[in-house]
This record gives structure tokens, C-alpha cells and sequence, in this order.
């Protein structure tokens, strides 16, 4: 084959290794991941966050490539079918998202996990490739007998989360989030099956915790971005509500399937769930919203036409509950306004939580190796974090509503 390469603004010449990975990119899969975004509605805040699934993927398969040449490089044997299994697994982790990414798991999707959807679509190919992706699905679901493959697929300092944070960091401009990513790469090491980390790389691990915290109130939970998500939720929510009372709406084909039925996980073993899911992408729903902002409908027009134009739900955060009176409060204030009914209005307000833990002290944590061959788990081995302090779960509370 031809030697390709890629060129990413993040890390510079991407090499792809042989043709089996190259067929895969070019997988209308993982093709499709061009046509999502990475961070749902953050470009409403950071307008430079315009890069896709794609990009990601393509970047979390180069640092994938970078450990396993690195650990290689340290006398671990990884055999020819082991390095195209992790490369796979890798490529083709995040081919399960919706549109928007993770926005409308829930909406769309019944609540089934984009990973779940991953695996499915990754057993499918294998069938078409007569058992090519074997390796690379018992990686993926952790059954592979060399676990360590696994932690760099999902775990706590796995490639997945080192691409996005350095990627979205990049595009967003936040450049706190910054990490060296591959420099990480290169400081890992496998003891007793399991990843750890050089001694002269806690300060990067240090700088990747914080970074991943830091981002996660800046840039993905941010409040702006959590309302557009709910406008967008919301608006789903709605259409599906009008469909299924047998209004004609405007849609693709398969958007059309997920919102006339309720597809759960179970569903997805049809073709057709998945061929229609493959279908949809970030162009299908910002298609429709162009077409609804113009429907008599009260609610799926005004939250349309919002989405299009920038006029985003305002959104309050708070560290305590909203209560449902308040809720109940702004609903009879609209459905009032805008002479509309209580279950209408509804649409027009969101509350909930905003939940997250930088990491996790039960899963299995960070390892750092020292030169006399000791190993510590970050929580001991740093002088900067309190473990207690790290792993505590943050939630907070926003009341999102309509703009008079």
C-alpha cells in the first residue's frame, strides 16, 4: 500500500500503519464521525469548536499507536494481530454516537449507551470481514487476556480521554486543558499486566487531573451549552410527541424511524435500527430545525427558530436543588403568555443536575513507577492531591427557561 498520512493540527503527520487500518477509516462507519461534532453544542461558546468525532478518532488511534511502539520499544511483546486488534478497538470506539454526540442518547436513543451501540456495529463489520475484528472486540470488552490493551482503550488514563482533552483544548482555546498527550504516551510502562507510569511523569499526570477537571466546568458543562442541549433535547422530546400523534413532519427517512419509535438496545440487533442509525448525523437534525422553525407548532417552531438564531434557553446554576415549584411556576407563566396548554409549556423550562468526578478511587487507579521498581498509586505517590478531595463527586443544579 502506498504509504498515507494524515495531518492533524494537533499532533502534526499522522502515519496510518498498514491497509487494514486505512480500510477502516474509510468505513462509512467511521466515515460518518466527520459528520458529528466532538462537542455537541460548545461552538454556542467556543466558536472554534467545529472539529468532529473524526478528528478524535483519528488522534486517540495515533496515540494508541505511540504506547504500543513505546511499550514495544521496553521489550513487551506485542504481536502483529495485538498492535491491529488495539488499533481497531480504538478507531472504532466512538462509532456508536448520535448526532451531536452524546447529547441525544437519551432523546433519540432510549438511553442506550454509545458504547453499546459501538459494540454492536463492531460485531457487524466482523461478520462482513470474516472475524478481522475478533481481537480488537475482546479488547474492547475487556476479555482479552492481556488486560492492559483494555486500559488504554477505557480507563482511567486511557487515549481516549488524553486525545480529547489536548484536541478540545486546542479548538476551544482553553489552553489549560492543555496536556502533552503523547509525552504521556511515552512515559508508560507495564507491570504485572497493568499500565503504569514513570516516575518522571507524575507531574504530567498531576497536570492531566487538574486539566480534565478544569475542562469539565469550562468547556463541557459549561452553563451556555447545557441549555442549547436542552433546547435540543426538548425539541426532540416534542417532535417525537407530534409524530407519534400523527402529525406529518418533516425529517430524513431515519430520523423519521427514531422519532415515530421507541428504540432500545435491544432493538439495535435489527438491521434496520442500525442502518438507519448509521444514517443520522449532525446534518439531519440541524436540517429539520431549519424546516420546524417554520411549523404552526408553537413549541417546536419558538425552540427551532431559538437553535438557529442563538436565542438559547438562560440558564441558572446553583449547588442546591431547584424546586419543582418554580418549574410548575414558569410553565403557568407561559402557557398563560403564549396561550398554550401547562404540558406545552413544559417544553419551555429544563432542570437537573450536572454530575461529575475527576477520578474515580474505585476504579482501578493511576500507577506510578518509581526507579527502585516500587509502585504507587497517584493518590500516595503525589504531594499535591488530597485522594478524598479528587474523587469526590461534584453535582450541581440548573433551572433552564425560556428568553421573554
Amino acid at each position: 500500500m502506498k504509504k498515507k498520512i494524515i495531518n492533524d493540527p494537533v499532533y502534526g503527520f499522522i502515519n496510518i500503519p498498514d491497509k487494514f487500518i486505512y480500510s477502516l477509516i474509510q468505513h462509512p462507519s467511521v466515515q460518518r464521525l466527520n459528520r458529528i461534532k466532538q462537542l455537541g453544542m460548545a461552538s454556542y461558546v467556543y466558536p472554534g469548536a467545529q472539529h468532529t468525532r473524526f478528528h478524535h478518532t483519528i488522534g486517540a488511534m495515533y496515540l494508541m499507536d505511540v504506547a504500543l511502539r513505546n511499550l514495544q520499544d521496553k521489550g513487551h511483546e506485542i504481536t502483529k494481530n495485538e498492535y491491529r486488534g488495539a488499533l481497531t478497538a480504538i478507531l472504532m470506539h466512538d462509532v456508536g454516537h448520535t448526532p451531536f454526540s452524546h447529547l441525544l442518547e437519551k432523546a433519540l436513543t432510549n438511553n442506550v449507551h454509545h458504547e453499546e451501540i459501538s459494540l454492536l456495529i463492531m460485531k457487524k463489520i466482523n461478520e462482513e470481514r470474516n472475524g478481522e475484528l475478533e481481537t480488537a472486540i475482546d479488547i474492547f470488552t475487556n476479555q482479552y487476556h492481556k488486560k492492559f490493551f483494555h486500559q488504554l482503550v477505557s480507563g482511567q488514563l486511557d487515549v481516549d480521554r488524553l486525545d480529547y482533552l489536548q484536541r478540545d483544548s486546542f479548538f476551544t482555546g482553553v489552553r489549560e486543558g492543555s496536556i502533552g498527550a503523547a509525552r504521556i504516551m511515552k512515559m508508560l510502562d507495564v507491570v504485572d499486566d497493568k499500565l503504569v507510569v514513570e516516575s518522571k511523569g507524575i507531574y504530567s499526570i498531576e497536570n492531566f487531573l487538574m486539566s480534565r477537571r478544569f475542562m469539565y466546568w469550562q468547556v463541557y458543562l459549561h452553563k451556555t451549552a447545557v441549555g442549547a442541549e436542552q433546547m435540543l433535547i426538548n425539541i426532540i422530546k416534542r417532535a417525537k410527541e407530534l409524530v407519534r400523534n400523527g402529525e406529518k413532519l418533516f425529517a430524513s427517512p431515519s430520523l423519521l424511524f427514531f422519532l415515530q419509535n421507541e428504540i432500545a438496545i435491544d432493538d439495535f440487533n435489527t438491521d434496520e435500527a442500525i442502518n438507519n442509525f448509521l444514517n443520522i448525523d449532525d446534518n439531519d437534525i440541524w436540517t429539520s430545525l431549519k424546516v420546524w422553525a417554520n411549523h404552526p407548532d408553537f413549541v417546536l417552531s419558538t425552540l427551532s427558530k431559538g437553535m438557529v438564531d442563538r436565542k438559547l434557553f438562560k440558564i441558572e446554576v446553583s449547588n442546591k436543588p431547584f424546586s419543582e415549584e418554580r418549574k410548575e411556576e414558569y410553565s403557568c407563566k407561559y402557557a398563560q403568555k403564549y396561550n398554550i396548554s401547562k404540558e406545552e409549556a413544559s417544553y419551555l423550562v429544563a432542570s437537573d443536575s450536572l454530575v461529575t468526578d475527576m477520578y474515580s478511587k474505585y476504579d482501578e487507579s493511576i500507577k506510578i513507577l518509581f526507579r527502585d521498581n516500587t509502585i504507587k498509586a497517584i493518590e500516595t505517590a503525589s504531594d499535591m492531591f488530597n485522594i478524598e478531595l479528587l474523587s469526590k463527586t461534584v453535582e450541581k443544579y440548573y433551572f433552564a427557561y425560556l428568553r421573554d
